[in-house]
């Protein structure tokens, strides 16, 4: 199989489905942004750290092509004839959520509380963890966007919600790991 088709020449790309649509498409943007946080936590995932916090990221690289998968079925693609939805079996489940949720509570019970706002920055780990977190908030924003016109499974936006949350508290994980300086935002008076 050929890595290129020469089907998008013209501006044009296939969703899942095969309803072309322009490339600059905020289904495309949305999932298109998702690929861009599963490469950049595929850095993170590169970096010197422990075991754990690597097989949780492949974790979450899975749940991030299922995310990808969804957000590239418009909505007509997705009902078989029996009114089964297509993907409902590929989707996110609360136990995906949950499983962020209990990384982030136990990451927390080893940290100092958060007292302000940190700068992001003190080793290059915990930069590419705040640039991912930076991607997750702007694939969530053009999901969320996406959803205005079209459904987008309620799970998908939640956890890509939680999974910021999980990539801030990592960094603060990492940094307290690394033994790297926080820097607390303090506002000038």
């Amino acid at each position: 199989m050929k890595v290129y088709t020469k089907t998008g020449d013209k501006g044009t790309t296939s969703l899942f489905g095969g309803t072309r649509v322009p490339k600059d498409h905020i289904r495309i943007e949305s999932y298109g942004t998702v690929d861009e946080l599963n490469s950049y936590i595929g850095l993170v995932r590169d970096q010197d750290m422990n075991t754990h916090y690597k097989d949780i990221l492949v974790e979450i690289q899975d749940r991030l092509f299922t995310i990808g998968a969804i957000l590239a079925t418009p909505p007509e693609k997705e009902v078989l004839k029996s009114g089964e939805l297509r993907l409902q079996k590929l989707g996110i489940i609360e136990s995906d959520i949950e499983l962020l949720e209990n990384e982030i509570d136990s990451m927390e019970n080893e940290l100092p509380p958060m007292t302000h706002f940190v700068l992001p920055g003190g080793h290059t780990t915990v930069s590419y963890c705040h640039i991912a977190r930076c991607v997750c908030r702007r694939a969530e924003r053009l999901a969320v966007h996406l959803n205005h016109n079209e459904a987008v499974a309620e799970n998908a936006i939640k956890y890509l919600n939680r999974l910021s949350d999980y990539l801030f508290v990592l960094a603060r994980k990492l940094s307290h790991d690394l033994k790297a300086e926080e820097v607390q935002w303090i506002p000038r008076k």
